[in-house]
């Protein structure tokens, strides 16, 4: 089995890459390594993998659809993974175009090699970012999400229809997972968890938004991972029960379905913070803000479905997950 994993350098691709490899797939990775963040983290992520000789790294955007097609027309992917995409709330707001280049044009690409060569199944990221100004918890994938409050959240959205409309009309089968706040080694130096630590360390003041009412489902890498892995084998095939009367947005008589993957539990950022200090034994300097624009107060992940279908549990609580991210982090820049 040949998997293609866009976004391969990028902190889930990574770990899902390395997974799939330690099963024996071989795995093409894609990432075009732009400067978001530190370039020099992604390619010490890439050099993990290329320790393995079934992994093939390819240097390249979603945007150049030649060079996209040629790749898929020499591999023949039985799975195509994206997980590539412009990441980050804020930076949606003041960099709008990166997200129409890479988020819609990028993924128009990924659905039209999907659909000419034929490949088994597409999962593709969303974001919990998508229920915007939804207020009903947990966030079931049932419920309406037509408010989005930030270009990433829409361009996750519009991803989440592109989709939907490929499977359609050409009958291409396509999963999307709605990821919650993933956090864990390797992770994201824009992420919270990230900034937090280094601060800490550092003896600088960390910025707590929203004055500290805010509540996320953080869940662990380990944990994203095997959800993904499960969703790849579990291929939709069309919900026959489907009703235009009552449409479900999570399905479709298309093979097509979306999925909540998070942790089931809404922790409050104080006790993320605290858990953190605590692993760190140090005590933060916390500067507080108001909530930042684009920014949920609340995000909370219903699972059901993803448990009732694939049997996704999450195992990792923020008390087991935080010290093995502070474990990495200390070992990869402080030694």
């Amino acid at each position: 089995m040949k998997a293609l994993v866009t976004g391969s350098a990028g902190f889930i691709g990574y770990h899902l890459s390395k997974q799939l490899l330690e099963k024996g797939w071989t795995v093409v990775g894609l990432d075009n390594l732009n400067p978001y963040y530190s370039v020099a983290l992604k390619m010490d992520r890439l050099r993990q993998l290329q320790q393995f000789s079934r992994f093939h790294f390819e240097a390249q955007a979603l945007e150049d659809f030649p060079a996209l097609d040629t790749l898929f027309r020499e591999h023949g992917f039985s799975r195509v993974i994206n997980l590539a995409a412009q990441a980050g709330v804020r930076h949606s707001i003041t960099h709008p175009k990166d997200y129409i280049d890479s988020n819609l044009v990028g993924f128009s690409n990924i659905l039209e090699c999907c659909r000419q060569h034929q490949v088994g199944h597409l999962v593709f990221a969303s974001s919990s970012s998508v229920y915007g100004l939804n207020t009903c918890l947990p966030f079931s994938v049932h419920h309406n999400v037509d408010h989005p409050i930030s270009l990433y959240a829409a361009s996750k959205k519009a991803n989440e229809l592109m989709a939907h409309s490929y499977s359609y009309l050409y009958d291409l089968p396509s999963t999307g997972l709605r990821f919650f706040t993933v956090y864990g080694p390797w992770g994201r130096p824009d992420m919270a968890l990230f900034l937090f630590c280094k601060n800490i360390l550092a003896g600088r003041p960390i910025q707590v938004f929203n004055n500290g009412r805010m509540q996320r489902d953080f869940t662990y890498i380990d944990d994203i991972v095997e959800g993904v892995v499960r969703v790849m084998d579990t291929v939709p095939r069309g919900n026959t029960a489907w009703s235009g009367d009552s449409p479900d947005p999570s399905s479709s008589p298309a093979p097509y379905k979306l999925y909540n993957i998070g942790n089931n539990n809404s922790v409050e950022l104080e006790d993320f913070i605290q858990t953190l200090e605590t692993a760190l034994g140090r005590t933060a300097i916390k500067e507080y803000h108001p909530l930042q624009p684009g920014d949920v107060p609340t995000t909370f992940a219903d699972i059901d479905d993803l448990t009732q279908e694939v049997g996704f549990r999450p195992k990792t609580s923020i008390v087991e997950g935080i010290p093995k991210f502070v474990e990495w982090y200390q070992a990869y820049y402080l030694n």
